[in-house]
């Protein structure tokens, strides 16, 4: 399950774990408010990701993934590191900067997050970060760079990055929405990046050459949101993988998780778990064929609508 994160020599496994549902109410996840049933309060919820973090580790998880909008995620991937004891040699942890937590800790937010891709940002979170999990961070990702959001251009930006580079942190940067591959295209142009994290699923295919690019270039490859957000799982509204999970004598996160494993490109694909009864299912992905799932692939632009209509919890 150990591997190594592209060129940077990171030891990572082919599944890491996402903190996105473990560290606010709040999320766009397929069955969210009910896995946390009324338990929202901040000590409850620190529990509980304690318990999938736990869940984790003991599967063999060695990669977690954070970020500043992620709530209280990295404070309480933090306080599990402390608790447990383990240092930068006993796991490799990522975070993300780019974006702001606004819900408040509610679940009825209007606006749950804010996005700012300039360098007053980046400073300001890079220090939030190192201030929680100190030397733990090993990667820092751009949250959601786009062409559009001029990120990838911007030379006070990357200067910033650069400098970060060279103490000894590893930068990468993550990508959304149907123009990924574009995005994957430019950062490669520009460069100075050390790995990838994009959206790739039985549903949403259209990184993928993009990714075998990046790969062969020889930055690391994550993939985030391989379930579609619970869709992909036997919650979903996804029939046909139900069908071909049952077929197979598998769960149908686990037969999604496995096809986006069979891709050679792939370093790591992120679980969403948010308690530690997915997490496990999700590592049955490691035991499972991915077959009989051709015919799932949608138009990105289909896909990206869909998504941007999953209601937060």
């Amino acid at each position: 399950m150990i591997t190594t994160l592209g060129h940077t020599g990171l030891r990572v496994t082919r599944i890491g774990i996402g903190l996105a549902a473990l560290g606010r109410p709040g999320y766009i996840t397929v069955g969210h408010a009910a896995d946390l049933a009324g338990h929202t309060d901040v000590a409850s919820m620190e529990r509980a990701a304690h318990e999938v973090l736990d869940a984790a580790y003991a599967g063999g998880v060695r990669y977690f993934d954070a970020a500043r909008s992620y709530g209280k995620a990295e404070a309480f991937l933090a306080s599990w590191l402390d608790a447990r004891g383990l240092g930068r040699d006993d796991v490799t942890v990522g975070s993300k900067w780019g974006y702001r937590y606004t819900a408040g800790w509610r679940t009825d937010a209007e606006v749950n997050e804010v996005k700012e891709l300039d360098a007053p940002m980046l400073r300001r979170q890079l220090a939030e970060t190192r201030a929680l999990l100190g030397d733990h961070l090993r990667l820092y990702q751009i949250h959601s760079a786009t062409i559009e959001s001029g990120v990838l251009d911007d030379h006070e930006v990357l200067d910033e990055l650069a400098q970060l580079r060279a103490t000894g942190v590893f930068i990468g940067f993550t990508t959304t929405g149907p123009a990924q591959a574009q995005t994957i295209e430019r950062a490669l142009e520009v460069g100075g990046f050390d790995s990838v994290q994009s959206t790739f699923n039985l549903l949403e295919r259209s990184a993928g050459p993009a990714l075998a690019a990046a790969h062969e270039a020889g930055l690391g490859v994550i993939i985030k949101e391989a379930l579609a957000n619970g869709r992909l799982t036997d919650r979903g509204d996804v029939p046909e993988l139900i069908a071909a999970a049952r077929e197979a004598g598998a769960t149908p996160d686990a037969l999604a998780l496995a096809f986006v494993l069979s891709q050679p490109w792939v370093d790591v694909a992120l679980s969403g778990a948010d308690t530690a009864a997915q997490l496990q299912s999700n590592l049955g992905a490691l035991e499972v064929k991915p077959e009989g799932l051709d015919d799932l692939a949608q138009d990105p632009d289909t896909y990206w609508r869909h998504r941007s209509e999953l209601p937060w919890n």
